[in-house]
């Protein structure tokens, strides 16, 4: 039976939340199966603006089981925090409903101080993390030298555990002329997480191939996004973890026979946090219109995102990566008043024009080539009262057209505006 799988299309922050919750209604199982809480998925509700940083937008919905999958690096405080933040607000979110697989690795302080300092070290040439601590503790896990969060199972234990790896972290920072941490601190507050936390842990795995085994839907939700997958983004401007629909595979564990749809998210433009090229970035009072209209500023980091032009080559490169059946298209409100608007087509090196994304060579490579625009009508109309596909100004609707024609694939969802209801299923 069906697994689908929501992925961001674009460098994240695409609005992919705001997607599953849309789904949730349809489906048993909703798992993250990648990233950490560098991830925000917002969810606008009833008032309620949620910023999900580690469980599944489908949270809300009280019938849909929820699992933070193995392949996402989890700091347990912030964990605990998010399940303390829910309950207050009289969300379900007790051991029946939300679990952790025990095969999830876990981010201990020092990993953040570790990214911290690495970030530091790296001066201009910074990646633009945000220094929770992911890229060590992937380091980790890739060394093998990490802590599982099956170990929370006993927590004294793993109390003990952390505090070795804190010791072994300390050896480093010190080396980096930065304040060890102590090891008999880290490891009473992780002792009391792990009090917490282990009527959550299951066998993520079997989960997954119970839920798929009994013909129930399941919702693979990714964080960040395509342009920032570890293999195939914009390296090394990219996370530590597989943003790509792949990654859904292995951080859950099932195989692609299951899967019935693969969603690409992206918005109506484009943004991105941190460094690494941007070829439609927007410098001027544009740039700065959308940053403003959309509220374009981290939900895990408050920084102000970079904001630019829609890139059609970048959606058919996740197309292509990811092999999408379908795309949902966010903040199309965003762009009302801007006139004209423009959208890449295609790119330039010298007379060399092709309409591919030329990543082939990373970011060093993709900084040789130049975009080439296309200029399009704008519209003033809002559009928060749109609720089908032709109730959208005409040029809006042109827009639309263009995208699909560009990349291929139907544009299954429009977002009109931040609330749930302000939804086109065209």
């Amino acid at each position: 039976m069906p697994a689908i799988i929501i992925v961001g299309a674009q460098w994240g922050d695409e609005g992919k939340g705001r997607v599953v919750d849309n789904l949730a209604g349809e489906v048993h199982l909703a798992a993250r199966y990648n990233g950490g809480d560098n991830a925000g998925h917002t969810v606008v509700a009833e008032g309620h603006t949620l910023r999900l940083h580690l469980l599944p937008s489908a949270v809300l919905h009280p019938y849909v089981t929820c699992l933070v999958g193995a392949g996402v690096v989890v700091n347990p405080v912030r964990l605990v925090a998010e399940l303390d933040e829910l309950a207050g607000l009289g969300v379900d979110v007790g051991p029946e409903r939300v679990k952790l697989a025990a095969a999830a690795h876990i981010i201990l302080p020092t990993h953040q101080a570790l990214d911290g300092a690495g970030e530091t070290a790296r001066g201009a040439a910074a990646i633009g993390t945000t220094r929770r601590g992911i890229g060590p503790a992937y380091a980790d896990k890739a060394a093998r030298t990490g802590l599982r969060a099956g170990l929370m199972a006993d927590p004294e234990d793993f109390g003990e555990r952390v505090a070795e790896v804190v010791r072994a972290h300390n050896r480093l920072l010190e080396s980096a002329g930065v304040a060890p941490l102590s090891p008999a601190d880290v490891a009473a507050q992780y002792c009391a997480c792990a009090q917490r936390l282990r009527p959550h842990l299951v066998d993520g795995t079997a989960l997954v191939g119970e839920t798929l085994e009994a013909g129930r839907v399941l919702l693979c939700e990714g964080a960040q996004g395509t342009l920032l997958d570890l293999d195939h983004g914009t390296y090394p401007y990219v996370t530590s973890s597989s943003a790509v629909a792949g990654g859904a595979l292995t951080g859950l564990g099932f195989g692609p026979r299951h899967v019935s749809r693969v969603i690409g998210v992206a918005k109506a433009y484009t943004t991105r946090v941190g460094g690494g090229p941007f070829p439609s970035e927007l410098l001027d009072e544009h740039g700065e219109r959308i940053r403003q209209a959309g509220r374009e500023y981290g939900t895990t980091t408050g920084r102000p995102r970079r904001c630019g032009w829609l890139d059609l080559p970048i959606l058919r490169y996740a197309v292509r990566v990811n092999g999408l059946s379908e795309l949902a298209l966010t903040k199309l409100d965003v762009l009302t008043g801007i006139h004209p608007l423009q959208v890449v087509v295609a790119y330039r090196r010298g007379r060399e024009e092709t309409r591919h994304l030329p990543l082939g060579f990373g970011a060093a490579g993709l900084e040789e080539w130049r975009p080439v625009y296309e200029e399009m009508a704008g519209w003033d109309e809002s559009l928060g009262e749109a609720r089908r596909f032709t109730d959208l100004p005409a040029a809006a609707r042109e827009y639309v057209a263009r995208i699909e024609k560009a990349i291929g694939i139907p544009i299954t969802l429009i977002g009109v505006g931040p609330e749930r209801k302000q939804t086109i299923v065209p």
